[in-house]
């Protein structure tokens, strides 16, 4: 009965009408288990492989559970922070074809490219998502700086004929520290913006661009356009709906 397809289809519908986030447990949404480690323990402990109802309703409550920490303040952090948020364009096809040794090799390559400028800068590395990354800075005019240096590193980087390039979202919030790791909605809300630089593009909020000093983009020469979805591609999940994004160019 538990993993029956239309029972599990059930619990998933009635999850929708819950407060929080609905996509709690996919690997994108850091509010859930693979995003967070903190949540990601708990989780682990509940859940079992594969789908199942039972795994559902466990999803359900921690859903729940967060949404009432955020509701209360008890999910929010005391001090605001830049989230940021890496990954490589088309790495996975690559890496299937190129086999381990050439991934390791090309992942180091990257990290050594990519972290010392968000270190350099005050970023710390939150932690590091297989072909990407999350760092936290304490202000945006240093993520920006960190971000656009590490695409200037990266772009000497090549391993058997691959250059890869990496898409950036930047997203301005007051997520909440547990340890070494944050929780949040604007941890979500940062990953997701990610999402939108699609083929290899720094996607910044609105928050971001408002909590920059008036003069960083003229001083780092960047260019802000208003993010345009393509015709055929998804809305964003896991966002506000009145969420403004803009595309960075030099």
């Amino acid at each position: 009965m538990n993993r029956r397809p239309a029972l599990v289809d059930a619990v998933r519908r009635a999850r929708r009408a819950l407060p929080g986030d609905p996509a709690f447990g996919d690997p994108l949404s850091t509010a859930g288990p693979g995003g967070v480690r903190a949540m990601a323990r708990v989780a682990d402990r509940l859940l079992e492989d594969g789908p199942g109802a039972s795994r559902e309703v466990s999803l359900g409550t921690l859903q729940v559970w967060q949404a009432l920490l955020e509701r209360t303040g008890r999910g929010r952090g005391t001090r605001q922070v830049t989230i940021v948020f890496t990954d490589l364009v088309g790495f996975s096809s690559w890496s299937l074809g190129a086999g381990d040794e050439a991934t390791l090799t090309l992942l180091r390559q990257v990290a050594s490219a990519v972290e010392p400028p968000f270190v350099e800068r005050g970023g710390h590395v939150v932690k590091r998502l297989g072909d990407g990354l999350m760092a936290v800075f304490d202000y945006p005019e240093r993520a920006l700086e960190a971000v656009f240096e590490a695409r200037d590193r990266l772009a000497e980087v090549e391993q058997e004929g691959f250059r890869p390039r990496m898409r950036v979202g930047l997203h301005t919030g007051m997520p909440r520290q547990l340890g070494d790791d944050w929780l949040g909605v604007d941890v979500n809300v940062a990953a997701r913006v990610m999402q939108a630089g699609a083929d290899g593009n720094v996607v910044a909020s609105a928050h971001t661009l408002d909590a920059l000093d008036p003069q960083t983009l003229e001083t780092l020469g960047l260019r802000a356009r208003p993010y345009r979805r393509g015709l055929f591609a998804p809305a964003p999940r896991g966002v506000p709906d009145d969420l403004r994004m803009f595309t960075l160019t030099r």
